[in-house]
């Protein structure tokens, strides 16, 4: 199961800015679509998977037990982009 993620609605208490925890969310970033997901066995790690990609393929950060916010899943997701070889959809070699 997954989760769209959403912005607040006017007028609603703001979601605080770490969210993933227990369901995956889908985050499309520059045309891309990932769905990221926190490992519940290793807290701070999370599953990055390209949905859109050319490939079945993704990546995983780990770190502190600290959640992620939008913004740094964000982030990560355009640096992974970044190193991606277009003509072959793997990482540049």
């Amino acid at each position: 199961m997954w989760t769209e993620w959403s912005e607040p609605e006017p007028g609603l208490a703001p979601e605080h800015p770490r969210t993933v925890r227990d369901e995956p969310v889908l985050l499309t970033v520059d045309g891309h679509t990932f769905r990221v997901g926190q490992r519940a066995d290793q807290p701070g790690t999370y599953d990055f998977d390209w949905l859109t990609g050319p490939h079945d393929y993704g990546f995983t950060l780990g770190g502190p037990a600290v959640p992620m916010s939008r913004r740094e899943m964000e982030d990560a997701i355009r640096g992974f982009l970044a190193e991606i070889d277009p003509a072959t959809g793997y990482l540049r070699e």
